[in-house]
């Protein structure tokens, strides 16, 4: 019985020691142990593979959450800045739980990711994900003068269920050069009727005709004589859509297999013309206004307001743009480019990248 005593006390007294020694040679690791048992407030993977996500930030309330606002930005390594402009702006004017998908070329994936860790964005909730650029690998034919609309990460719009294959439910897509002045929650929320697959906003009246020069219709982007498009009885005079901005159900566009109608379009377009010579350009958008066509509810205007790249001259009065909820800077001037309108409202939100990759051309700086 005695023996017995003297053994699990030497068994202790080993352990004491064994735990006071990897004290004295590692004094960082335990306290960090105790701590992330202790809070279980993050769950950190950063710096490792996972599929194609490198890194992640989610905390752990996330998941108690009862709403939260998942929301998908695109972007590569033109355009990043934008990205990071748009994700400061978003967590600045809401208090609501958010989840950022972000989806990026290879090149740009270390440079995100150091970017917001290195920032105030860093506790932000958070995957970044590389785009397979052989996804649209010779499905893509722009045959306007604007190239840069057929890079591929404009396109990864289109496989949001195949980028988030566990993810449900509804998601915000937005493009890189906007900014969100208002609570994003408010767009989360809007309605999209039954039978509707998204919400987008409508083009052909107000600012947006006055400013393009256009009616914005379906026959200034969709070449109407493809016999392929007369099959779908579309009226060449129905009002346009913007497709930079869309809330969406992940869930319903899976059921609907509308990746595939999707790549349909673009395919056919590389062996005939569909769309891409007509006023409004190719790119990624006439894909959607055909598969979308009236299945999608309204926007309210004052969460698009669009077009601020279109000149490079002022096209609304400081006061109306203080009043709009989300600022898109579509077209060719940038608000990160040196001849840009209300680049000011931009430059507020903007983070400087710490890798000095990415930098704004201003008026006046070499």
């Amino acid at each position: 019985m005695a023996f017995g005593t003297i053994k699990k006390v030497a068994l202790v007294l080993v352990v004491l020691w064994i735990g006071t020694l990897c004290y004295l040679w590692f004094p960082n690791v335990l306290p960090d142990l105790v701590k992330s048992k202790l809070t279980n407030k993050l769950s950190l993977e950063s710096d490792h593979y996972h599929g194609n996500i490198k890194f992640r930030h989610v905390a752990a309330k996330l998941n108690e959450s009862k709403e939260v606002i998942h929301i998908c930005i695109t972007s590569d390594e033109h355009t990043i800045g934008g990205m990071i402009a748009l994700i400061n702006s978003i967590v600045s004017n809401t208090k609501s739980d958010l989840m950022f998908h972000l989806v990026t070329d290879e090149t740009s994936m270390d440079q995100l990711g150091i970017w917001i860790q290195k920032s105030k964005l860093s506790t932000i909730n958070y995957e970044i994900k590389k785009f397979p650029a052989n996804w649209v690998e010779g499905k893509i034919n722009v045959r306007g003068s604007r190239k840069e609309l057929g890079r591929p990460l404009n396109y990864a719009r289109y496989y949001l269920p195949k980028l988030f294959p566990n993810l449900n439910g509804k998601i915000i897509f937005i493009d890189d050069d906007c900014i969100v002045q208002g609570d994003i929650s408010e767009l989360y929320q809007t309605k999209v009727n039954p039978g509707h697959l998204a919400a987008f906003s409508e083009d052909c009246t107000g600012t947006a005709k006055r400013l393009t020069y256009m009616k914005n219709i379906y026959a200034d982007y969709i070449d109407v004589k493809s016999k392929h498009v007369q099959l779908m009885k579309i009226d060449p005079q129905e009002c346009a859509f913007n497709t930079g901005l869309f809330l969406t159900n992940i869930t319903e566009w899976r059921l609907h297999n509308i990746t595939q109608q999707l790549e349909y379009w673009m395919q056919l377009n590389t062996k005939e013309e569909v769309y891409g010579n007509e006023r409004g350009g190719g790119g990624s958008q006439p894909p959607m206004m055909l598969v979308f066509y009236k299945k999608f509810s309204k926007i309210p205007a004052m969460w698009h307001v669009r077009y601020l790249g279109w000149t490079p001259g002022t096209s609304y009065t400081t006061q109306f743009l203080r009043s709009a909820k989300l600022l898109h800077w579509n077209g060719r001037f940038k608000p990160w480019g040196r001849t840009s309108q209300h680049s000011e409202i931009w430059d507020k939100y903007f983070i400087a990248d710490p890798s000095d990759r990415f930098l704004p051309v201003r008026k006046g700086i070499v």
